[in-house]
């Protein structure tokens, strides 16, 4: 398997390159995911990591390469289908309070039970 050193921005590994394999398409995973043990014996902290361009050249604005900026919200990064459901919402709405008085028909239309 071929490798790539890539740096590393931002949260714990900030300023590191560390070889990163990369994927049939030569290019390195677009989520780097890092599991740091804790302490306490409990379950492992995740890292993520988001891979972007590293840069441009200044002439031809051609692509130079990758790296890795951390992303603190740590979502996994599962992949987004067209009808795939959306994410829950962090806090829902309170619902509304329904009203005392009840409608006697449906949708304010007027009662044709008077002969």
């Amino acid at each position: 398997m071929k490798s790539e050193d890539t740096p590393f921005e931002g949260g714990p590994l900030d300023g590191r390159v560390l070889p990163v394999l990369l994927g049939p398409t030569g290019h390195p995973p677009k989520v780097y995911r890092v599991p740091v043990p804790d302490n306490d014996g409990g379950p492992p902290m995740l890292l993520v990591y988001r891979r972007v361009q590293a840069g441009a050249s200044s002439r031809l604005g051609l692509h130079q390469g990758w790296k890795y900026e951390y992303d603190p919200t740590g979502r996994s990064g599962k992949l987004k289908w067209p009808w795939s459901k959306p994410d829950p919402a962090p806090n829902p709405a309170p619902d509304p309070v329904p009203d005392p008085t009840p409608d006697t028909t449906p949708d304010g239309k007027p009662e044709d039970t008077h002969g």
